[in-house]
């Protein structure tokens, strides 16, 4: 089987493999301040071991590249509390449209965002119907956790705290399961203020307030129940949440040439 990472292919075989109809999934992710006890490159991590680990387990029943992952996103609700690198909204709606017109010019009619990143969520899903619009190809776009919410907490994943949150038990046991030596344990405290209203809302809504936009702090919950093993059974289960989406979607995208 050919390498999944289109970042290692030649011209001529990645001409040849959009001319035979493979799927260009583009991984978005993010580089920002994970409060005291995580790496600022936390969501890249994240978002590598999963799109990486998801397309190789889909490309064995649907024709998949993967490109590589962009590790800046939107993140300007981090900037106040450092160790940030953001683009503005509008910045990288133009950089998700070029990234995508430069596909569609590389000969993909298939265009598939997955994103690890809350504030690129929506940028993301504009750029996707921007770009159909314009062009005659089929996109997709979706966040891991919105593939994967049911199953994670099917598997009782809300025990680590709010699912995915941000820098709190659920991204600490990640990153314990990928980059142990990543974790500054001596910094995780016991408690953590929750805010009641994060994630209170139905799936797609939206509900902020200034300067709490991701929790007390810059993080949402304590990270005290955080494993390596409860890592590895969350980022499992999204691996395989996220695979069955890719095969799903591609197999919709190719039926749906066959009515037209």
């Amino acid at each position: 089987m050919s390498r999944i990472e289109m970042h290692y292919h030649t011209r001529e075989e990645i001409a040849e493999m959009a001319g035979r109809g493979f799927a260009a999934v583009v991984p978005l992710a993010a580089t920002e301040q994970h409060g005291p006890h995580l790496p600022v490159y936390t969501d890249t991590l994240i978002c590598e071991h999963i799109a990486f680990g998801a397309v190789e387990r889909a490309a064995a029943q649907v024709p998949l590249l993967v490109a590589p992952v962009l590790p800046i996103g939107c993140s300007l609700h981090h900037l106040s509390f450092g160790g940030t690198l953001s683009f503005t909204s509008p910045t990288y709606l133009s950089m998700l449209r070029e990234i995508g017109e430069s596909l569609v010019a590389d000969g993909f009619r298939k265009i598939i965002f997955l994103n690890a990143h809350g504030g690129n969520d929506p940028v993301m899903t504009q750029t996707a119907n921007d770009l159909a619009v314009k062009h005659p190809i089929w996109t997709a776009s979706a966040s891991y956790w919105s593939v994967a919410g049911q199953a994670l907490r099917e598997a009782g994943a809300g025990e680590l705290g709010l699912v995915p949150g941000h820098a709190g038990g659920f991204e600490t046991a990640a990153i314990l399961a990928i980059r142990p030596e990543l974790v500054r344990l001596d910094r995780i405290g016991k408690d953590h203020p929750q805010r009641s209203w994060i994630n209170a809302g139905p799936p797609g809504a939206f509900i902020g307030r200034h300067g709490e936009l991701t929790g007390c702090g810059g993080f949402t919950d304590a990270a005290a129940a955080a494993t390596a093993e409860k890592g590895r059974r969350c980022l499992d289960i999204i691996i395989d949440c996220v695979a069955n989406w890719l095969v799903r979607t591609v197999q919709m995208m190719e039926r749906g040439e066959r009515e037209r």
